[in-house]
């Protein structure tokens, strides 16, 4: 056998691992030994996984990764979801939907302070779906709304997709973040839009009863003491890393330790608490790191067995050309969503697609923000629906069905495919401030 033949049997024979329910980093790892060896020998395949381990963790860069998840979480206990939510109810409460517009808004600012969409999902399924649900707003729209505006968590910075995106892209952490800023403020207009038309031209689906429920007052200085916190955040980890003050991890670090602050402040962090949070920030580092490792040695097996190589020459070579391959792309990993998460489905393809993204001359920056917003459609998508899931586990209402939620997020997908086909279409949205 070739080496090519070799890799695609590598590639084939991972897919078929996942099905079976290997963990994808092992699978990667074992695939990837395998192949090496058939393609040189166990001596070589050996030296090159020490190698991998080595270069693909050794970065300076892997300390974003602790950094902002520490972040996200303490920000998660802190309580600044609620009062994100809170500001930005007395600030609509007059529009109709209103409710859920400041859903999509507060999650928009909320998401850039963590970087988690999960996170998200977890906060504002417990603050906004029971106001709404008060307000008479069905609980399919309650709900689809929240999920829907839990992927502004991965693509407003900061982002860890954007983080793992740029390490496997080999692209400046920086220049993503920037780049998510303005596909980040189209989604929040597209959820926005996406509510008022239902809202306006289908109210059975949005209202269920009539609203007599009274809204909390909260005064001018309430707002102000309220917005604080948040604001504060967003300056000392963007104004920091944007005004070239920080790097990204000097930026999750100050981030990490504002968090730690406001949550002290508040009374919300106790030993008991902290502890359970460095713990569970080591957890999804480590999975992270691992799948990183795992992905590089899965690379670097491609690239000796000429996969990325032949398939460019094909996909370039033939009538399908650059814009070809980018739709078939976006339908594979919307695909891949619907069975995998998010973190696995760039490991899995991106070793493969960047180099005919390259070949293409594709900018590999706009490819990121294409791939992440790719990617977080799976999060909607039945029948894996992370977000989905993780709404129903954080609710806790027997009553609420995982139907009801996916039919509630449905709208909002489509808002997501029309942002990105915006996105294909013009460019600059994601690479204008990314160039400056």
């Amino acid at each position: 056998m070739t080496p090519f033949d070799i890799g695609l049997i590598a590639i084939l024979l991972l897919v078929v691992l996942i099905l079976i329910g290997m963990p994808i980093g092992i699978g990667m790892l074992a695939v990837s030994f395998g192949a090496v060896a058939f393609i040189r020998n166990d001596t070589v395949a050996v030296r090159m996984m020490t190698q991998v381990a080595n270069d693909s963790l050794e970065e300076y860069l892997f300390a974003v990764v602790p950094l902002f998840v520490l972040m996200g979480l303490l920000v998660t206990v802190s309580g600044v979801g609620k009062d994100t939510f809170d500001v930005f109810q007395r600030l609509l409460r007059r529009v109709i939907a209103g409710l859920g517009v400041a859903t999509v808004f507060a999650n928009a600012v909320f998401a850039a302070i963590t970087g988690i969409s999960i996170a998200s999902a977890t906060v504002f399924s417990r603050i906004a779906v029971p106001e709404m649900r008060r307000h008479g707003y069905s609980n399919r729209f309650s709900t689809g709304v929240v999920a829907g505006s839990s992927v502004l968590g991965m693509m407003i910075p900061p982002s860890l997709l954007m983080i793992v995106y740029a390490v496997l892209a080999e692209q400046s952490v920086g220049r993503m973040f920037l780049a998510g800023v303005g596909p980040g403020l189209l989604l929040a207009v597209a959820f926005t839009l996406t509510i008022l038309v239902l809202a306006w031209g289908w109210r059975d689906v949005v209202f269920e009863a009539g609203d007599h429920a009274g809204y909390k007052d909260i005064s001018l200085r309430q707002i102000v003491v309220k917005s604080i916190p948040i604001l504060s955040l967003m300056v000392l980890v963007l104004g920091g890393l944007y005004g070239g003050f920080l790097n990204p991890t000097e930026a999750g670090a100050a981030g990490a330790f504002g968090a730690m602050v406001i949550a002290l402040l508040r009374r919300s962090l106790d030993r008991k608490t902290f502890w359970t949070l460095l713990v569970e920030t080591g957890q999804i580092t480590v999975t992270v790191l691992f799948l990183i490792l795992a992905a590089t040695f899965f690379s670097r097996m491609l690239a000796l067995s000429g996969v990325p190589r032949e398939l460019s020459e094909w996909f370039l070579s033939g009538n399908i050309g650059p814009y070809g391959f980018l739709f078939a792309y976006i339908l594979l990993i919307v695909a891949l969503g619907c069975l995998i998460d998010s973190i696995s489905i760039m490991l899995i393809v991106l070793p493969i697609a960047l180099p005919i993204a390259q070949a293409a001359g594709l900018d590999l920056i706009w490819f990121g923000v294409i791939t992440v917003i790719s990617v977080e459609i799976g999060l909607l998508t039945p029948p894996f629906g992370l977000s989905v899931y993780t709404i129903k586990a954080a609710m806790d209402d027997p009553d609420l069905k995982v139907g009801e939620i996916f039919r509630g997020a449905m709208p909002f997908i489509f808002a997501m495919l029309v942002s990105l086909a915006i996105i294909v279409a013009f460019p600059p949205i994601a690479t204008w401030l990314a160039r400056l």
